[in-house]
């Protein structure tokens, strides 16, 4: 039985200031019509049934997951109590599944990344879960064949010879790598076993318990006691509980421990739309190369990216700067230093 966890408890801090603690980057419309969150759900749908998908956010974005999901089960928002990183938050979200359906097979996916060959991605999915079926014990991980030497990517190293999985290539992990620097990507670039590694997983709830357990025991023993409450005394023994669990990432807690990881090599346009440079390479541009969203009037300027709120923005005679309005900030810089904003933002507020 498929079903989607998707991660949406990030605060998305390189958006800011549109991206704020109270509204973070997967509740924003940042590539279109649809939030982030809108469109990872919308993709799935034609694979997965409403029913089956669930979401794991903090309490404070529950509203706006009921908001923005109206077809969404009460039942299938997870909310972790506090932020502990992407392990508890998956195993914590494995018991619960697990509860609706025992034999469920978990497709982890982040909320806020950008697919544009929908089709190809549930095509990958699919052939994942049918690995799955039969290598019940395995993890399945998506990786992006890569077309640009990307520093701000982890990446995965697989091997050289592949198996077919329903008319597509699967190839055993021999390592995930931390993000690298420029020489080192280039290399990757060059070398051909490097895939950039989008944190999407495929894999049994069971097996999920199963490596929790073995190596990260505390934590699961926790997560064990809240998932074992009454109905009653859940909410209670959640908060109460999960801030013992450790702070860690599934990467770093499992995948480069466990064995039996495998990787499919996927082309089907992603994104992790992780700074204003993923809006820049996919919004539509003017003829002077600008982004504009909103009421934008540009004079005599070039290659810049303009994020207006209400009011309406006049950029004239400027190049390579980007400006971002929210109600509460206006942000200008140059774009260069688009990289820097997590830092800018810690240091004003």
């Amino acid at each position: 039985m498929l079903c989607a966890l998707i991660m949406a408890g990030g605060r998305g801090e390189r958006f800011w200031p549109l991206s704020t603690d109270e509204k973070p980057k997967q509740f924003l419309k940042l590539l279109g019509e649809e939030t982030m969150i809108q469109m990872t759900v919308n993709r799935l749908r034609d694979l997965i049934p409403i029913e089956r998908i669930f979401i794991v956010t903090g309490e404070k974005y529950k509203a706006l997951v009921k908001e923005q999901l109206p077809g969404i089960p009460d039942r299938n928002i997870i909310i972790e109590p506090i932020g502990r990183n992407t392990a508890p938050c998956i195993t914590l979200s494995a018991f619960q599944i697990e509860k609706y359906y025992k034999d469920a097979t978990i497709a982890v996916l982040p909320s806020d990344h950008l697919i544009r060959n929908e089709d190809e991605f549930r095509n990958v999915i699919a052939s994942a879960e049918g690995f799955i079926k039969d290598n019940e014990e395995a993890i399945v991980t998506l990786g992006m064949k890569p077309d640009r030497a990307e520093t701000g990517y982890g990446y995965i190293k697989c091997a050289k010879t592949a198996s077919i999985v329903s008319g597509l290539k699967i190839k055993e992990v021999e390592m995930f790598v931390e993000k690298p620097n420029l020489e080192t990507a280039e290399r990757y670039l060059k070398n051909g076993d490097f895939l950039w590694n989008g944190g999407m997983f495929v894999w049994k709830a069971t097996n999920i318990l199963r490596l929790t357990e073995k190596y990260l025991k505390s934590t699961f023993d926790i997560l064990k006691a809240i998932a074992s409450s009454s109905e009653a005394d859940y909410e209670k023994r959640l908060k109460e509980y999960y801030e013992r669990v450790e702070n860690v990432s599934i990467d770093y807690a499992i995948m480069e421990k466990a064995e039996d990881i495998f990787v499919i090599p996927s082309e089907f346009g992603w994104d992790d739309v992780g700074t204003w440079y993923s809006i820049e390479r996919y919004r539509d541009k003017d003829k002077n190369n600008n982004v504009c969203i909103g009421n934008i009037i540009n004079i005599n300027s070039k290659n810049n990216i303009i994020v207006g709120n209400n009011k309406p923005v006049i950029i004239s005679g400027l190049q390579d700067i980007f400006v971002v309005e929210s109600d509460d900030v206006i942000l200008i810089g140059k774009k260069e230093d688009i990289k820097n904003i997590k830092e800018i933002k810690r240091t004003v507020l």
